[in-house]
């Protein structure tokens, strides 16, 4: 079979279905290796689309039982059916029902798309394209029907069965068997489709929304681990009164209902009142969950929650509309998280996460817009782009019209979207109706691809107490043009040497916001008694990139006075950047020096920020920072030198912190932001005294390891004698591997740790760990802890000269391909910024890229990233 990029489907093609279903009756009957779904669907032409036209139904992998046209069986001959789809010709020309009898294999299903049994659980994943793999529909959001889903299975086997919506009805089916009745009252697309049966415990609690609804509200574990899901369950009551607080959106069911399941291709998914999570987003104990681990269950748990409106009572007409969906959640997630826990430290957080995965993909052959013009597989724009930079946009929004101004649109946007598949423009509109405010030009975010860039440059006259900012907007180019200019709100105000200049004034300015709306601009301040340092782009406003000529010492004064927590952490950041990049003895040493005068000043009022502030940038953000021509050796070198030397000089006053910080004997830990941030700048404290006296630093490290009380210092303390070579480092690593052997999630992380390892011997390191016990190619989450940390974390062992690191991550792509394309396609985009390293690392990553190009019979998501990586699509 010869591998062929597949065919686009474009965004200016997109038509309405010619056919509705306002009614799914679904009576699902589980078994291993042949569940039987028997689906009756009530339909009718739909007058927006052609009429006449023949019904064309998705399919992916079916075996039809048998078809029933408003209770007639159907001839062979009126109609045609495939594995991939099934079409009647000629269709009644009013409402009908059509019932169709599928069988599928579930525990054959290792795409975990659709119906699939996985560690004796059944579980499906519909979006976005799965239900298609249970039986044949019209599988698009904007199809939006009532569903009852009767389920039924071997009670011994599936005690457990859950479904959308709330119960309506249980009971004996005999046999040994038994059956639960689900009704979702919410029309909905074929996407948010969920059930679950299986052996499972729970933890439950009572919720009543702002309208007087109960609500009973459930996680749902593997048996024996309920104790791990005390944390989910909290943050799913958090969330729900959150959302009536911040957005008026109260829930609107009877149940609402959270799984966790162990193999499981996302994070987790809406599906109408019953979440399904990958376990690690939802088991935490001190034990066996970081703190990290606590503000992601947190988040996600939100975000999910969430969708709930921003998703499922007002869903997306198509997946060009995807970011309506997501990054409006991811806007909401951020904001809740922001309210539990430092809003300027979770902005930091953001802004690092966006910089290091949807920057380097909006500078390579991955980029697209927000809202993307054409897709050849969907599922492979689940992306930064979409999430993050949609998050972003909506971020500048609400900065543009004001917090007030913009819950008034939000609210607008439900009420007049609610039961119904949304647009971009549906969600602008909404926003213009409240404000009367045209946001045609603002549009353009979702439009074009790549990240702006604003440049900024000041100058000062003495003599008149006048400060000049001019600012300058330039775009990536598209298609040869650089296009209309985009709508940038520009955060920003004056530092002087004691502090911000409260009295400068600038008429253009509205609450310290200057919304750059053309290629240039020209701000004057006036009464600027001294000679000012701008402060730009607080609280990152925009995600542009930011041109800023600033010496050290000018950015060493916004670290100790601006008022923008962001831009201080930015300053610090900028300054280490530039020592990576271009290393120089003496400025090193005065950045030290600058460090040491923060940490006496600040480290202890605000650990978390200060943790924050001794972290360098990563290298990838410095790989992402030169052009061309990449050596992620020397970036490494650059800033493992200057991790020695900051350790070197910030010695003593790290081993204060660290005793200062200790946990006082006996106290119990809890993971709320406070005492997080406590551990957090210990851990940075040793991690730098380790990278100044490797020796001291791995005593110590053995000594945190031996003693900790809880996940995150033992990690921690793992992960800074994971970068020691010597008997000590390994050691520690087989201990932990044994005390741990029972708890897939904590050896991910003992597998992710080691892939990070930047050594040459990583590669064989790799081998071994794939023959582990633990290790199987079949569970996502062990091949991203493995693989993917070793491809997305490990830059100078991936991108080894002689292309062996490139190597092994293919041969891992083509092993997975025909298994879980979803997984190896993810992994692939790992290559994503090949065309930037140095000449003969580009020229092996062309060379392995290539040779995937030749296994015939690629999957379509495999084939769709690798097209576009190479140029080819």
């Amino acid at each position: 079979m010869r591998t062929e990029t597949p065919p686009l489907i474009r965004l200016e093609e997109y038509r309405p279905s010619d056919y509705l279903i306002d009614r799914v009756e679904l009576d699902i009957r589980l078994d291993p290796h042949a569940t039987r779904i028997d689906a009756t669907l009530a339909l009718r032409p739909n007058p927006a689309g052609v009429a006449g036209a023949p019904l064309n139904l998705d399919g992916d992998d079916l075996r039809l039982v048998s078809i029933a046209l408003d209770g007639a069986p159907l001839a062979e001959s009126a109609y045609t059916v495939s594995p991939a789809g099934l079409s009647l010709s000629a269709p009644p020309g009013g409402p009908f029902t059509l019932r169709l009898v599928t069988e599928v294999d579930p525990t054959a299903n290792t795409k975990l798309m659709g119906l699939y049994r996985s560690s004796g659980v059944y579980c499906t994943q519909c979006e976005a394209d799965g239900f298609r793999r249970i039986t044949y529909f019209l599988d698009r959001p904007d199809v939006m029907a009532v569903y009852t889903t009767r389920i039924e299975a071997d009670r011994a086997e599936a005690p457990v069965l859950l479904g959308n919506g709330n119960p309506v009805q249980a009971g004996d089916a005999g046999s040994g068997r038994h059956f639960a009745v689900w009704h979702d009252p919410h029309p909905k697309p074929a996407y948010l489709f969920a059930l679950v049966g299986g052996r499972l415990g729970k933890v439950e609690t009572a919720f009543t929304t702002a309208e007087g609804r109960p609500v009973t509200c459930a996680v749902y574990v593997e048996p024996g681990k309920e104790d791990r899901a005390g944390y989910a369950l909290d943050a799913v009551i958090r969330s729900m009164a959150w959302d009536e607080t911040a957005f008026g959106r109260a829930y609107d069911l009877d149940v609402f209902n959270v799984v966790a399941v162990s193999d499981f291709n996302m994070g987790a998914m809406e599906n109408k009142g019953l979440n399904i999570f990958n376990d690690k987003y939802v088991l935490a104990s001190p034990e066996t969950a970081t703190d990290g681990d606590y503000a992601a269950i947190e988040a996600i748990i939100a975000h999910e929650y969430f969708h709930n409106w921003s998703g499922n009572r007002v869903t997306c007409r198509d997946w060009f509309q995807l970011c309506l969906k997501e990054g409006l959640t991811v806007f909401r997630d951020q904001e809740f998280s922001s309210d539990m826990r430092s809003r300027p430290v979770h902005r930091i957080a953001e802004v690092r996460s966006l910089r290091a995965r949807q920057f380097p993909e909006d500078a390579g052959p991955l980029r697209h817009p927000v809202r993307p013009r054409a897709y050849a597989e969907i599922n492979n724009f689940y992306t930064a782009t979409v999430y993050d930079k949609g998050a972003e946009i909506v971020r500048m929004l609400r900065t543009l019209i004001g917090a007030e101004a913009f819950r008034a649109g939000m609210d607008r946007y439900f009420a007049d979207n609610d039961g119904r598949a949304a647009t971009v423009e549906d969600f602008l509109s909404a926003f213009s109706a409240v404000t009367g405010r045209d946001l045609e030009a603002f549009a353009r975010w979702y439009e074009r691809p790549g990240t702006p860039r604003l440049a900024v440059a000041g100058a000062y006259d003495p003599q008149a107490s006048r400060y000049t900012l001019r600012l300058a907007q330039s775009l990536p180019e598209e298609a040869g043009r650089q296009g209309p200019p985009l709508v940038i709100p520009v955060a920003l105000g004056l530092v002087g040497a004691a502090g911000p200049l409260t009295g400068a004034t600038c008429p253009d300015l509205q609450d310290g916001v200057y919304v750059l709306d053309r290629p240039e601009a020209e701000l004057v301040f006036r009464s600027v008694t001294e000679e000012p340092v701008p402060s730009v782009l607080r609280d990152f406003s925009a995600p542009v990139r930011l041109d800023l000529a600033l010496t050290d010492a000018q950015r060493v004064r916004l670290l100790a006075h601006d008022s923008d927590p962001f831009n201080r952490w930015q300053a610090a950041q900028d300054v280490a950047l530039r020592l990576i990049l271009d290393p120089d003895a003496e400025r090193a040493e005065a950045f030290a020096q600058a460090l040491g005068r923060f940490l006496d000043a600040e480290a202890l009022a605000d650990p978390a920020f200060a943790a924050l502030v001794l972290a360098l940038p990563s290298e990838g953000e410095a790989a992402d920072a030169v052009p061309s021509g990449v050596d992620p050796d020397a970036i490494h070198e650059a800033r493992l030198a200057l991790r020695a030397h900051l350790g070197r000089v910030l010695r003593s006053r790290l081993e204060r912190l660290d005793a200062a910080l200790a946990p006082v004997a006996g106290a119990s830990y809890s993971p709320d932001a406070a005492s997080a941030g406590r551990r957090s700048l210990r851990n940075a404290a040793l991690d730098l005294i380790a990278a100044g006296d490797p020796e001291a630093g791995a005593e110590r490290a053995g000594e945190r390891l031996r003693g900790a009380t809880n996940m995150t210092d033992r990690l921690a303390a793992l992960g800074t004698l994971a970068l020691i070579p010597g008997e000590a480092r390994e050691t520690a690593l087989a201990d932990f591997a044994a005390r741990y052997a029972d708890e897939p999630l904590v050896l991910d992380k003992w597998f992710a740790i080691q892939a990070q390892i930047p050594e040459p011997g990583t590669l064989e390191r790799i081998t071994r760990l794939q023959a582990h016990p633990a290790f199987t190619m079949t569970n996502p989450n062990r091949v991203r802890a493995l693989v993917g940390s070793f491809a997305f974390g490990n830059p100078t062992q991936f991108a080894r000269r002689d292309g062996t690191g490139f190597r092994r991550v293919a041969e891992t792509v083509a092993a997975l391909d025909s298994t879980n394309p979803q997984v190896a396609a993810r992994l692939l985009t790992a290559f994503g910024s090949w065309r930037r390293l140095e000449k003969s690392r580009g020229a092996k990553a062309a060379e392995i890229l290539n040779w995937i190009k030749a296994i015939p019979g690629l999957s379509r998501d495999t084939a769709d990233i690798l097209a576009r990586t190479l140029g080819d699509g």
